[in-house]
């Protein structure tokens, strides 16, 4: 085959694939259900979405291009906030349809707050939307603890630190902070498939 011929080929297929994808993401769609979430407050939209035990973003995100498409069936969703009750939905998605969910995050009575003497921790990861852990609890996005007047306040002494998202590798590191002491962790998470992340995105 000349290579005048090959390229009128691969035009050709480009053209086709150009014609039909539309198509088949349509088709897609169809099948799809969309899961909505919606919160009035600041603590409400950013908190954390777990479906089926996978995080999956924070509220305020998750529209668009990231919008929860799922297929049809029984599906679980929870959403996460530090200090608050966990809210949990069972719900039947059907295909091409939408349903909307509004949340409420209420204050969780039993949850410990730092007093007296605290540290500080600064966060500074890409991407920002990933789900931080301090000893196995979600406390929410990197992007809540990063740039000007925004920080993590702890009580000093030994922590864990997880910073996970879908579709990348898991970034950990253990810390030891004095009273009043303040620190900026850095890191750019590597790409890595779903089977790679760690148990603190799942089922936390």
């Amino acid at each position: 085959m000349s290579r005048q011929r090959i390229i009128r080929t691969g035009a050709l297929f480009t053209f086709l694939l150009a014609l039909l994808l539309p198509s088949v993401l349509a088709a897609q769609n169809q099948v799809l259900g969309e899961v909505a979430i919606e919160g009035k407050t600041k603590v409400d939209k950013t908190s954390g979405v777990w479906v089926d035990g996978q995080y999956v973003g924070y509220v305020n995100e998750l529209v668009g291009d990231k919008k929860i498409l799922l297929l049809p069936g029984q599906h679980e969703i929870a959403v996460r906030q530090a200090g608050y009750t966990e809210e949990v939905q069972e719900l039947t998605v059907e295909p091409g349809k939408k349903i909307t969910i509004a949340i409420n995050m209420q204050k969780d009575p039993k949850a410990i707050f730092p007093s007296g003497v605290t540290s500080e921790i600064k966060l500074k990861v890409t991407p920002d939307r990933a789900a931080v852990f301090v000893d196995d609890s979600y406390v929410g996005t990197s992007k809540e603890f990063g740039g000007l007047g925004r920080a993590m306040v702890i009580e000093p002494g030994k922590h864990h630190i997880r910073i996970a998202l879908a579709g990348y590798q898991d970034f950990a590191t253990e810390i030891n902070l004095r009273p009043k002491q303040k620190i900026t962790i850095k890191t750019d998470l590597l790409p890595g498939s779903i089977t790679q992340a760690g148990p603190a995105i799942k089922n936390n």
